[in-house]
């Protein structure tokens, strides 16, 4: 059904078969929702359960907007916000976009100020016209999310031609009649970097991630020059999750021919800004021509289409998605591909963690219908097997204990998204429960910045971590014994300081504030160096983890100068975003239904082809360790 007969369709729909016709003035598709417009909110709020029975009945979301006609002057409607919604409920902004008839209220608690069962949304709508929208006042303040929030505002209609356009190519008239489907790797196969894989059907082009390996200059981006790939015809792009390896080159495809929509949760698109940005301003510091500049990173954003957990959303004539938990950083997602109706069904997981750990609930194993799984294959090699956390966590409390004791500072390389914040929480704990004394904690590079996109989405952590935020006032990242480094002559002050452990970016040491801090540190045995996240063949920190003793590393005027480490160096296995050989086998051994092929990528090379044999082996399943540029028919 086009999208024109699909509107008219809705149209009789609501006219001959809701109570709430003389309600609705008119209707329109925005991206994947179609768009009520409402002059009558009393009249839809009598009846709730109508406006849910017509979702169902055409299985599409839909999304109610006033008609302008209704909105009442923004002075007043801002005054009668401030009567309804309750003073516990922290209000702090109230943001009014007249481009879509929505107000945005930021508040401590949104909790409180949506109400039970959304009652003061209700309430709200039904005084003022006005669509209410609820967000979280940032307890951490984001530069990122602050402007992401505002620009959405600013360019509100800009975006919304855009979601017309896009909604018109989602609901477009069918032209195949088909049915194969076909995956083709562009990058992440055999290799840890630039995954992205093209799936395709005879109507539907869909890019699974389009990422960057920042550890490489010869193989950093994917194979878009593939000759089935045409960014013009791609349906839509879908982001796992905000690391570069996975989103860092999709601003590119907008700057080269692609204008349609970006999938990922929320959280992964205000991450991916963040991380993008830091890219180019790597890129510019190091004299490299970026592939893309900041205008790219703005129209990523206005074509990006944020979904929660859970949220079923038509992307293409034939496919439908859905996100689910991968354990993995904040927002990171599982994507359950939904292909025809109940013709064929893909998941691909992304990086994943199927384990608890200090920040997220093991990644998700369950799924309506599942013929083929496209699973990480990181740590998928017969030798790859972590200690426990319990363990690992005990490590590096001795080793950080054993540093400070004897005078030294600990450098830890962290990932400024995920493992940063792992090692905040796990800090803070061992201070709350006075396993560790009054040690000073420097957060360097992106961390705090990451940090505070954290506090703004506590909904995406553990049930353990929201309880101590919402319920026992007791956030772990506001703790007084975290300190911001911001510039040059702090960091200085920070090296000739006292013990601290320092915490900074980047991950892999292929740059950022830690290079300076370990050219610094390196040669006293003092100190120690602790790796506690994955270093990929190439970088920095794999050569040092190598047992490198001198590094060569560009110094002041660009000079070249030789850094001897006398500095202890240890890496502590267990802290991994990553799943391990025996829970990546233990993932396969649970998830339900049973898929059909198993496709092991985002490893090195034997690592992808031991897992796959492994799995083969122990569940009987079709399994495939892909070459990049290797086509694979799923059906």
């Amino acid at each position: 059904m086009a999208a024109e007969d699909l509107l008219n369709e809705i149209r009789r729909i609501v006219r001959e078969e809701t109570p709430f016709a003389d309600a609705i003035s008119d209707i329109d598709i925005e991206g994947p929702k179609i768009v009520l417009y409402c002059r009558n909110p009393d009249l839809l709020m009598q009846d709730e359960d109508a406006i849910k029975e017509l979702a169902r009945r055409i299985r599409k979301r839909i999304m109610l907007r006033p008609d302008p006609s209704i909105l009442m002057d923004q002075k007043k409607a801002e005054d009668e916000i401030r009567k309804i919604v309750p003073p516990e409920a922290g209000l702090e902004k109230i943001i009014f976009n007249p481009d879509v008839g929505e107000v945005t209220i930021e508040a401590q608690k949104p909790g409180i100020a949506i109400g039970k069962g959304g009652s003061l949304l209700r309430e709200i709508m039904r005084r003022i016209g006005w669509t209410p929208k609820v967000v979280r006042a940032l307890p951490i303040q984001s530069d990122i999310v602050r402007n992401i929030r505002y620009s959405a505002i600013q360019s509100s209609a800009e975006c919304r031609e855009i979601m017309r356009k896009i909604g018109r190519r989602i609901y477009r008239e069918p032209r195949a009649k088909a049915s194969w489907i076909r995956i083709s790797s562009l990058g992440g196969s055999r290799e840890v970097g630039r995954s992205s894989f093209l799936l395709q059907t005879p109507e539907s082009r869909i890019l699974l991630d389009c990422g960057i390996n920042v550890a490489s200059d010869e193989r950093a981006f994917p194979h878009l020059e593939a000759p089935e790939l045409r960014l013009s015809e791609l349906d839509a792009v879908i982001i796992s999750h905000a690391h570069l390896d996975h989103m860092g080159f999709v601003p590119y495809l907008f700057k080269y021919g692609f204008d349609g929509p970006v999938y990922c949760t929320p959280p992964t698109r205000d991450l991916s800004v963040l991380l993008q940005l830091d890219y180019l301003e790597i890129a510019e510091r190091e004299d490299k021509p970026p592939p893309y500049d900041k205008k790219d990173i703005r129209t990523f954003v206005q074509h990006t289409i944020p979904l929660d957990y859970g949220d079923v959303t038509d992307i293409s004539p034939d496919i439908k998605i859905t996100f689910h938990n991968a354990g993995h950083i904040l927002g990171s997602a599982i994507t359950h591909i939904h292909i025809g109706e109940g013709l064929y069904n893909v998941v691909y997981t992304g990086d994943m963690k199927f384990d608890r750990t200090r920040l997220f609930s093991p990644a998700t194993c369950t799924f309506p219908r599942l013929e083929t799984l496209i699973i990480d294959s990181t740590y998928g090699g017969a030798d790859d097997i972590q200690p426990h956390r319990a363990d690992a966590e005990k490590e590096l409390l001795r080793v950080v204990t054993e540093t400070i004791n004897r005078g030294g500072k600990v450098l830890v390389p962290v990932f400024a998204v995920g493992r940063a914040q792992e090692m905040m929480v796990l800090l803070e704990n061992y201070r709350r429960n006075g396993l560790l004394g009054d040690v000073p904690v420097y957060l360097d590079g992106m961390i705090w910045e990451a940090t505070a996109i954290h506090t703004a989405y506590p909904e995406y952590l553990s049930p353990e971590l929201r309880e101590l935020i919402f319920h026992q006032d007791k956030n772990p990242f506001l703790s007084d014994m975290f300190i911001r480094v911001t510039d040059p002559s702090q960091r200085a002050e920070v090296i000739e300081g006292g013990p601290a452990v320092i915490l900074s970016t980047a991950g892999m040491m292929a740059g950022g504030p830690v290079i300076e801090y370990f050219k610094a540190l390196a040669p006293d045995p003092h100190n120690c160096l602790v790796f506690v996240g994955y270093q990929c063949e190439g970088s920095l920190g794999r050569r040092i983890q190598k047992g490198w003793r001198e590094i060569p590393l560009r110094g002041q005027g660009g000079k070249i100068e030789e850094v001897k480490i006398n500095m202890e160096v240890r890496t502590i296995e267990g802290f991994s975003g990553h799943s391990d050989r025996a829970q990546l086998l233990n993932y396969v051994r649970r998830i339900s239904p049973k898929p059909e092929r198993v496709i092991c990528c985002h490893g090195e090379n034997n690592k992808c082809i031991d897992l796959a044999s492994a799995i083969h082996k122990l569940f009987k399943i079709e399994t495939k360790a892909p070459a990049n540029l290797e086509v694979i028919r799923l059906h």
